[in-house]
């Protein structure tokens, strides 16, 4: 099957030096382990830089009138918060990072299939990184929002054309990923490994790589047109050259909408990995997973519209993007069922990445059913560009997606790094991290209940005692990321030394050393009927 993981005669990837030396040696690396690496690391250094700027507006709003920073200050350090979190973290994260590093070995192969490519998309994440950061200089940092609205993308004096040709070039590093894996997973699945006998992430990370080929060129003219617009002046989007601004919102979420399942589905998958480990159980209805990942990514290409229901579309345009809200919220009822199903009767230790992923399902759930309030035409327009929806926004993207992604970093961290971390410090930043960010977002729906509009650096008297709590919540979970990442960061060098599977798992990443050897494994590993069961 695979090397005895006991056997000390390999060679890991963090050892190996290719001929190289210093940073050459993972600047210039086709390991996909390494380029994962390069990717959590890049992505961590924007992490710390988008949480310090959403930090500094929640201080802003707490209370009324200005404290830290005038209304442009604000706009400045919205669009900049967004445009970090969205384009160069949240949209890349789970895929780029985990992605990179467990698709191979959980399909059997010793690398992905064009790592030449892989490693250029990962410059190209760089440069567009370059360009966002070049917007904060000049005539100053954009200000239109990190969806560059029009007609606000072609009126501002501010720095917006780098910000949006920074999302434009990020944009192919999201494309030749999404290429990357389609082939990975079609060519080099290892001997006896069908399509229905391959672990749930890299399922997830299919359905995912579609909708990176197919969607993000759709972003991508776009914002070459806002570029058209600013610098050619083509009266793509400017009512006054006979423009359709609201032609610029059907284009943008034609894109973003999908982008939220690019966002969500490796999510899905890692807590597809970790319930059946800490429960000691087989995942309940494996197909029906397979299925509702497939039907997410397909249906959610036709939603886009719920983004407008106040924009002045048809009555038969609403009635139909609302029904296909409701649709898609099908399959991914069916995930949380099965993942629920799987936990009962489980035997269940609840090791950290167990706690990640718990507290992923509640985040989701909350965000899914507060996302069924704005697909329903009559609610919608009552809470539309309110607080709510900010509220909506963060549980799904920011909770759900970023609960994963740290119960996916705990979950394979001892395999990736060969450590072992703090657990009694991992479990505490969880605490801070959940308990903050409930705090953090809670009120926010109570707030947009009660009228108070999003992207505002002030508002009424009346909003003030919510965006306390709101506020404070932010400090606590800021206190839980340090925690957690002070924590991982000293573990990855002194941290206990782990063994080859410390949580029992039983797909392939848990059958070789830790961390994994330069090609993976000695022998490509033949898939039998036994290969995931538990011992």
């Amino acid at each position: 099957m695979t090397a005895s993981p006991e056997k000390k005669s390999y060679k890991s990837f963090l050892e190996e030096d290719g001929g190289r030396k210093g940073i050459f040696k993972w600047i210039l690396s086709t390991d996909h382990k390494r380029i994962g690496l390069l990717y959590l690391y890049s992505m961590m250094a924007w992490f710390i830089i988008g949480v310090t700027l959403g930090l500094l507006m929640k201080l802003e709003l707490i209370a009324p009138g200005e404290t830290l920073m005038g209304p442009q200050s604000y706009n400045a350090t919205f669009t900049v918060h967004g445009v970090i979190m969205i384009f160069l973290i949240v949209i890349p994260g789970l895929p780029a990072v985990f992605g990179n590093f467990m698709l191979p070995i959980q399909i059997g192969a010793r690398d992905v299939a064009f790592p030449r490519l892989n490693l250029l998309s990962w410059y190209i994440y760089v440069l567009g990184s370059i360009l966002v950061i070049a917007s904060l200089f000049g005539n100053g940092a954009p200000d239109t929002g990190w969806t560059f609205y029009a007609p606000y993308s072609f009126r501002t004096g501010t720095n917006m054309l780098p910000a949006a040709l920074g999302a434009f070039v990020l944009g192919f590093s999201s494309i030749l990923t999404g290429l990357n894996f389609i082939v990975t997973i079609h060519r080099m699945r290892a001997p006896g490994m069908t399509w229905l006998k391959m672990p749930l992430f890299p399922w997830t990370l299919y359905g995912t790589a579609w909708i990176q080929l197919l969607a993000t060129p759709i972003v991508g003219i776009t914002l070459l047109m806002v570029a058209g617009e600013r610098i050619l002046n083509i009266g793509f989007f400017d009512p006054a050259k006979g423009g359709d601004p609201i032609l610029y919102q059907h284009l943008f979420w034609i894109y973003s909408h999908p982008a939220v399942y690019i966002m969500i589905l490796p999510a899905m998958g890692a807590v597809s990995e970790i319930i059946p480990t800490f429960a000691r159980k087989t995942i309940f209805g494996y197909r029906a997973i397979v299925i509702s990942t497939l039907a997410i990514a397909f249906v959610g290409y036709f939603v886009w519209g719920h983004h407008m229901f106040t924009a002045g579309m048809s009555g038969t345009a609403l009635f139909a993007f609302s029904i296909l809200t409701f649709l898609v919220a099908i399959p991914s009822a069916v995930k949380v069922f099965n993942w629920i199903a799987t936990m009962h009767k489980g035997s269940i230790f609840t090791e950290v990445p167990f706690q990640w992923a718990a507290s992923f399902i509640f985040v989701f759930m909350v965000g899914g059913l507060t996302g069924l309030v704005l697909g329903a035409l009559a609610t919608n327009v009552h809470v539309h560009d309110t607080h709510f929806v900010v509220a909506h926004f963060h549980f799904i993207v920011f909770g759900g997606t970023g609960f994963a992604f740290f119960g996916a970093l705990h979950y394979w961290f001892p395999k990736i790094f060969g450590r072992m971390y703090d657990r009694s410090w991992a479990q505490t930043g969880w605490i801070f991290f959940f308990l903050g960010f409930l705090t953090l977002y809670g009120p926010m729906f109570y707030l947009g209940i009660k009228g108070m509009p999003r992207r505002y650096f002030d508002y009424l008297e009346e909003f003030h005692g919510g965006n306390i709590i709101s506020s404070l919540g932010a400090l606590v979970m800021v206190t839980g990321f340090v925690i957690i990442l002070i924590n991982l960061v000293k573990s990855a060098r002194h941290g206990e030394k782990a063994p080859a599977n410390p949580w029992g798992g039983t797909n392939l990443e848990w059958r070789i050393p830790s961390p994994p050897p330069v090609e993976n494994f000695e022998e490509i590993p033949v898939i039998d009927k036994a290969t995931y069961k538990f011992d």
